[in-house]
């Protein structure tokens, strides 16, 4: 039997483990170590100085390629598939090296609950045993980054992603949304009148760049640093909480 353990390890930075997730890691069998191509290699980078912080039993560790994911039209239909090509990988590794079974982990970015397909992902191999070990999310490390509240006053927030927000727009009935998985600039999609930003990236780790404002006076100061960031590291994780007629 394989058990797999999700682990979260918040946005990259150690000291966002749970001892929860510390104890999973030390008594894993093996760890899985995603690679992500040389643009990202900062991304295994950091993964593996997690490791080299919080590890003190000697477990293994299998690092693979993760697949790329298509270029088509059909973006689900892409994602669909990508999934499979990064599900098949897991089993391949796993077996290469558990083919007895065994305790396997993987460390997941932020929370494997929250727009994350870590999970969808896992449940394509039906003989794995799934546990989920909860992180620091990137709403939770942006917020905080910030000091402001997620909600306003007894008031709902909503979640979505740039993609949404760009084919659809302010969702009818939000004050506050919260918006991840965008490309850069979905934002610039929306009337700025009465509307605050706060938007971070690389959030709780040594890079991170925050940045908060009515969106009318900071909108193209976040598209000129995103994209100067991106340049400079070659990759960028970046969120952002938008809120009507509130400004704190």
């Amino acid at each position: 039997m394989i058990t797999l353990s999700l682990i979260g390890i918040g946005t990259g930075n150690p000291d966002h483990l749970t001892a929860q997730a510390v104890r999973a890691l030390n008594a894993a069998d093996l760890i899985l170590l995603p690679r992500k191509g040389e643009d990202k290699s900062d991304l295994a980078d950091i993964r593996r100085q997690i490791l080299a912080q919080v590890l003190t039993n000697a477990v293994p560790v299998a690092e693979y390629d993760v697949p790329r994911r298509a270029d088509q039209a059909d973006y689900l239909g892409a994602v669909n598939d990508w999934h499979d090509a990064i599900a098949r990988t897991w089993a391949d590794t796993i077996t290469s090296h558990l083919p007895g079974g065994g305790k396997v982990a993987l460390m997941v970015w932020g929370d494997p609950s929250l727009y994350d397909s870590t999970l969808r992902i896992a449940a394509r191999l039906p003989d794995l045993v799934v546990k989920v070990i909860p992180g620091i999310t990137s709403l939770q490390a942006l917020t905080a980054a910030h000091a402001i509240p997620l909600n306003t006053l007894a008031a709902p927030v909503t979640i979505t992603t740039g993609r949404q927000l760009r084919d659809h727009g302010w969702p009818a009935g939000a004050v506050t949304l919260a918006v991840m998985l965008d490309k850069g600039g979905a934002f610039t999609c929306l009337d700025p009148k009465d509307v605050t930003i706060w938007w971070g990236a690389y959030v709780g780790m040594a890079e991170e760049c925050l940045i908060r404002g009515p969106l009318a006076d900071v909108s193209d100061e976040i598209l000129a640093t995103r994209a100067r960031l991106r340049a400079e590291h070659g990759w960028i994780m970046d969120i952002y909480l938008l809120r009507r007629g509130h400004d704190n």
